[in-house]
């Protein structure tokens, strides 16, 4: 009896796993082995395609591409700098000092998740627009040229995705920085004496693990994007997401499609690994936990 209740309970976890597991199954390793089919195709949409292990489509497309991929990661790295340059005072300043309106600062981060990707981006459209309040007023200042533009610029580019991104880089931060045990500030305090040498010394480590995390969400799906470059900027900002819808939905070239998005998620996968070891994320998460 006792053994058949060891068992039950040894099978208990792999159950409640199974519902997810099937779900990725189904909707993520399935249609990822059709696309890498795809990819190793041959043909057109008129004529049909031909699984032929055609591999010389990922260099032809590597080669080609290789502009909109490095601007890609380019816009990715400068949306996750000025991600973390403005996010992290900002949750310091929630975890730290938000009270009792700690709560309310948090909706403020979140709410623009209430509201659609697309009408974000299109709000930002209207917003730099050349004739936007925002624009007249930098032309009045002299921030901007009176025949400049902010519009179709990298710079709109690069502000729309720090926008719409800001909170996957806030919200692990400040979860970290909330944790963080007071007592040991109150100890930094008496043996480092200074505010800066204990933000330094104690809770920029500490909050290690939340700028990790923060950094790898804000990255990755900013380098996959292509909306921003749409609707903010111009052909000439165009990143390697808008290849992909491009040869997807318009040229219908599915193999170069499917070979661009496998050597997105490649090269994505290089960067993170990296990061994390020069992060440490295994030993930062670890000691988190203690």
């Amino acid at each position: 009896m006792a053994s058949l209740l060891q068992r039950r309970k040894g099978f208990l976890p792999y159950l409640l796993l199974a519902p997810g597991m099937l779900w990725l199954g189904a909707f993520f390793l399935v249609p990822l082995y059709y696309m890498a089919r795809i990819s190793l195709e041959t043909g057109s949409v008129f004529n049909g395609y031909t699984f032929s292990w055609h591999f010389a489509t990922y260099s032809d497309a590597l080669t080609t591409y290789w502009p909109q991929l490095s601007r890609s990661l380019e816009y990715a790295a400068a949306t996750t700098g000025l991600s973390l340059l403005i996010g992290y005072p900002l949750a310091y300043t929630i975890a730290m000092r938000g009270g009792r309106w700690r709560n309310a600062l948090l909706l403020l981060v979140i709410l623009p998740f209430f509201v659609t990707y697309l009408v974000r981006t299109l709000a930002w459209e209207t917003i730099l627009d050349d004739s936007s309040v925002v624009v007249d007023t930098l032309k009045a200042i002299h921030v901007i040229p009176s025949d400049g533009r902010v519009l179709a610029t990298t710079g709109s580019v690069i502000a729309g995705l720090t926008y719409n991104f800001l909170p996957f880089m806030i919200l692990p931060v400040y979860a970290s920085i909330e944790r963080i045990d007071k007592r040991m500030l109150e100890a930094g305090y008496d043996l480092y004496g200074s505010r800066r040498d204990v933000f330094l010394r104690v809770t920029l480590p500490l909050s290690m693990p939340g700028v990790v995390a923060g950094v790898l969400l804000t990255f990755i799906p900013a380098a996959g994007d292509f909306v921003n470059a749409t609707l903010l900027g111009s052909p000439r900002q165009f990143m390697i997401g808008n290849v992909i819808q491009s040869r997807y939905l318009e040229i219908t070239d599915y193999p170069t499609a499917a070979a661009l998005s496998f050597v997105l998620m490649g090269v994505i996968l290089v960067l993170v690994s990296v990061w994390a070891k020069i992060a440490g994320t295994e030993s930062l998460m670890g000691a988190e936990a203690r």
